[in-house]
């Protein structure tokens, strides 16, 4: 393979300042033009992950490439339901869309991948329990596995309360179960009453 001409070693070495996942504003922004970007993109050095978002190929493929991208073009985004189980591990379900949780006046996002499913979480079941993980360098929002199980009980009529138990059971085997957290997220989610039984049943396994 040729050496690269000086002008690509050095788009190249201001990309590696770049997000892992990164837009075309922050590759201009860095100093590395359009026409540059196109160039690299043709000769296989940087990669499109979705309209918009690239990643140089040299670096090692993302772990959760659909979380990122949805966490980079979805701001307000919050990961809920089968995708924050999945990142918890607390569901054998393997997600094919993103499930992300928005405001209710929150404009839908319109794009074909990675498909999604929106959710319009109003008040204090939007702002409650959301974590922020780092996934290759890009700050990812999720809700913590305590608010995603009383989520997984609201909207039981979305996931399946097969889901929603299996996810609770999980959670009591594989951790060190937090009741009050659980109960607590279960009250904001208008839950409680029904998490309640299942819950001191596991309390006294």
């Amino acid at each position: 393979m040729d050496e690269p001409s000086p002008a690509v070693q050095r788009a190249l070495a201001l990309l590696a300042q770049a997000p892992t996942v990164f837009r075309m504003s922050e590759a201009l922004a860095l100093g590395v033009n359009r026409y540059t970007l196109y160039s690299l993109l043709e000769n296989g050095l940087v990669e499109r992950l979705a309209r918009g978002l690239y990643q140089l190929t040299s670096l090692p493929p993302v772990a959760y490439p659909d979380d990122m991208v949805i966490a980079r073009r979805i701001p307000r985004g919050v990961l809920c339901l089968i995708s924050a189980l999945a990142f918890h591990r607390l569901t054998t379900q393997i997600p094919h869309l993103v499930w992300v949780a928005l405001p209710p006046r929150v404009r839908h996002p319109q794009f074909r991948w990675p498909p999604i499913r929106v959710m319009r979480f109003g008040g204090e079941v939007y702002t409650a329990g959301v974590e922020t993980h780092v996934m290759d360098g890009i700050p990812v929002r999720i809700y913590c596995a305590e608010k995603t199980i009383a989520d997984c009980f609201r909207y039981r009529n979305k996931v399946g309360l097969d889901i929603a138990l299996e996810a609770l059971r999980d959670y009591w085997r594989r951790r060190r179960p937090d009741i009050n957290a659980l109960m607590h997220y279960a009250h904001i989610c208008r839950v409680d009453r029904i998490m309640r039984p299942y819950v001191e049943i596991l309390a006294f396994e």
